[in-house]
């Protein structure tokens, strides 16, 4: 999402004075205490004129030069009024953010290059509605680049938008700073505040896209290897199907190949051979070269154990998973291989 910036040539001042302005950015922004839950107040929002306000600004500048200097009455009235409605504006776009409440809902865990959605409510309590509010993120290095969602929230109510934010890497990641703009109803003035939220967001190492089978079962202690593996990762651990076996334990890829050969033949997952062997996913031997490689691959033996229900454990260095199968266990060894 950060992009890099082309400088034009013959302007080598651009560049320092990007660069002050991210440094004081940042300093501004470490200030600042985290928090899920932010009330707008007059203390943390900010009113500044845009272009267009400085052009307006300067146009009644000119009007009012002219109006003295040809002693025009109708000019003193419309640079008067123009300027009564400026006023009005530039109150009324504070007041469309003073007041609002920001609350963040902690963000559910990614995989690393997908974009985290940031679930964000905006609360009112007065009795207008609030127009014209856009929510992003901010990024200290590129001041310029924050892409913006806007909505408006109704009158003593709330409403939800989500902000996209991609992590840079796997690992837990505090999320960056928010920022609140309006420019609601003149567009003369930029009222925004900035949120540095308290939520931190999971990133799961990204699966490998092709991923070799599913290692083979380990024996357990006192028990002969007898399963054996096929060549798509499964294990060949199954029977005929019994009448009372729980529909957990019917193998379904293998009953909708038999179906689609017009066979209605159902096997089950025998109990026995499974207690006989252990699938465990270890860092050490899944036979990748660097660390996130061996991390993505990990990471696609384990949706792929998940999706199948077998029961498997993982090693990763300084951390072992004992094997068991559900969400439960494939968010606790997801959660493993971000940490590594």
């Amino acid at each position: 999402m950060n992009t890099a910036i082309l400088q034009p040539a013959g302007s080598p001042w651009r560049h320092p004075l990007r660069a002050t302005r991210s440094r004081l950015q940042r300093w501004f922004h470490e200030r600042m205490p985290r928090s899920d839950t932010l009330v707008l107040t007059q203390r943390n929002v900010y009113i500044l004129p845009t272009r267009a306000g400085l052009m307006m600004a300067f146009t009644l500048l000119l009007l009012l030069v002219a109006s003295i200097n040809y002693q025009l009455n109708l000019g003193y009235l419309l640079t008067f009024l123009l300027a009564g409605s400026a006023v009005v504006g530039m109150h009324l776009c504070h007041g469309n953010l003073r007041g609002l409440t920001m609350h963040l809902t902690q963000p559910l865990p990614v995989h690393a290059g997908q974009a985290a959605a940031l679930d964000i409510r905006l609360t009112s309590e007065r009795k207008g509605a609030r127009h014209g509010i856009g929510l992003g993120v901010t990024y200290p290095d590129h001041p310029g680049d924050a892409h913006l969602t806007w909505t408006d929230v109704p009158a003593q109510g709330s409403t939800q938008l989500q902000v996209a934010w991609a992590a840079p890497r796997r690992g837990l990641h505090t999320l960056p700073a928010l920022t609140a703009v309006t420019l609601f109803p003149l567009g003369a003035f930029r009222v925004w505040t900035v949120w540095r939220p308290a939520a931190q967001v999971l990133v799961y190492p990204a699966p490998e896209v092709h991923p070799p089978p599913l290692p083979a079962g380990e024996p357990q202690p006192g028990h002969a290897s007898s399963a054996r593996q096929q060549s798509t990762g499964e294990f060949d651990g199954v029977r005929a199907y019994r009448r009372g076996d729980p529909q957990k334990t019917v193998v379904w890829k293998k009953a909708a190949q038999a179906f689609a050969a017009g066979r209605d033949d159902l096997v089950s997952r025998d109990t026995l051979s499974s207690q006989r062997q252990q699938l465990w996913l270890d860092h050490a031997h899944c036979g990748a070269t660097d660390l996130e490689a061996r991390l993505s691959r990990l990471t696609a033996w384990v949706l792929m154990a998940d999706r199948l229900g077998l029961d498997y454990g993982l090693r990763v260095p300084g951390r072992d998973v004992a094997p068991d199968q559900g969400p439960t266990q494939r968010s606790r060894c997801l959660e493993a291989l971000a940490l590594c």
